[in-house]
C-alpha cells in the first residue's frame, strides 16, 4: 500500500544563509541589540526575494520557538 512508497515530495532548497541571519536576527531581538538588528536587515535589505524572506522568516521562528531561560532570584543575603 504506502509502506515502501519510493516517491517523495522534495522539499524546496532552502538559503541556509539567509536561515543563519533569521537566527541571528532573532538571538540579537532578544538580547535587545539593536546595533546587529540593524545590521542584519541592512544585509536582508539588499536581497528583496520572496523565498529568501521567507527562509529567514523560518529561521527567527526556529529559535523563537525555544523559550528563554527563566531569570533566577538574586539571592545574596546582607
Amino acid at each position: 500500500m504506502g509502506l515502501f512508497n519510493r516517491k517523495s515530495n522534495p522539499e524546496p532548497a532552502r538559503n541556509e544563509e539567509m536561515v543563519e541571519l533569521g537566527r541571528e536576527y532573532a538571538i540579537a531581538r532578544r538580547h535587545r541589540d539593536t546595533k546587529a538588528m540593524n545590521r542584519i536587515m541592512r544585509q536582508v535589505g539588499n536581497d528583496k526575494d520572496v523565498t529568501d524572506l521567507s527562509d529567514f522568516r523560518s529561521g527567527q521562528e526556529s529559535y523563537d520557538s525555544i523559550p528563554p531561560v527563566p531569570r533566577g532570584r538574586n539571592r545574596r543575603s546582607k
